[in-house]
């Protein structure tokens, strides 16, 4: 995979603090790469930006939707749209630095992995302190995970993850929402893949700061674990 394409998928709802600084960070990546914004319907001036930085940067694709129908949606357009070997998805609001990004594809790069989480949970990185409730949350997610999957994922709600390109498109995702965090770890756990996770910077946000996911999340978090477990593939 020595010339491989990377796509970055960026699903992002009214960020316009943040959306032109990542998508001119992508950029500084030491890999071929496509940048795929998939601007969800924002409310902001995130569709004026993009529509500006999609004429200065050749690497820039931007899909824009007119109503706003969560990430996990965005993510599948965007994912059905890709052309990579590699697929990363990369939040919109700086909490992930993409300065990260060799980290994540490299285990991928060496032919070892199928799959690269990051993880906020593992250390080694700089970490801005959790907030207490999602940091139990996470914790309680990714022990639930391991319980029904038979693995050892530190941090299963991670929206840092990479992917071999053909099995992400492969997957049947349906998950509009946040729930589409378990929902694709369910679908590759239960193909058996080879799973690795790196540590990442974290630079979490709060919610006066624009943090979006809530408690609700999290249960529906639980309901999406059990229900891929013994749904079909």
């Amino acid at each position: 995979m020595a010339d491989s394409l990377v796509s970055v998928l960026v699903p992002a709802y009214s960020e316009e603090r943040f959306i032109e600084e990542v998508p001119l960070r992508i950029t500084e990546a030491p890999f071929r790469k496509e940048i795929i914004v998939v601007d969800d319907g924002s409310a902001d001036d995130t569709p004026t930006i993009l529509r500006r930085l999609q004429e200065e940067l050749p690497d820039l694709r931007v899909l824009a939707r007119g109503v706003n129908r969560g990430k996990g949606a965005a993510v599948r357009d965007a994912i059905s749209r890709s052309r990579g070997d590699i697929v990363i998805i990369q939040d919109a609001d700086l909490e992930y630095d993409p300065r990260d990004l060799p980290r994540l594809v490299q285990p991928i790069l060496e032919g070892r992995a199928d799959v690269v989480y990051g993880s906020r949970l593992r250390g080694g990185e700089p970490q801005r302190a959790h907030l207490f409730w999602h940091y139990a949350g996470n914790r309680f997610l990714s022990l639930l995970t391991n319980v029904l999957y038979n693995t050892t994922i530190s941090d299963m709600e991670v929206g840092y993850k990479a992917f071999r390109g053909d099995l992400i498109r492969s997957l049947r995702l349906v998950s509009d929402d946040f729930r589409f965090e378990p929902e694709v770890t369910a679908k590759v756990l239960r193909r058996g893949v080879r799973l690795y996770e790196v540590p990442i910077s974290y630079y979490g946000r709060t919610f006066d700061e624009g943090k979006k996911i809530t408690w609700r999340d999290g249960t529906k978090a639980i309901t999406a674990l059990v229900r891929f477990r013994f749904t079909p593939r």
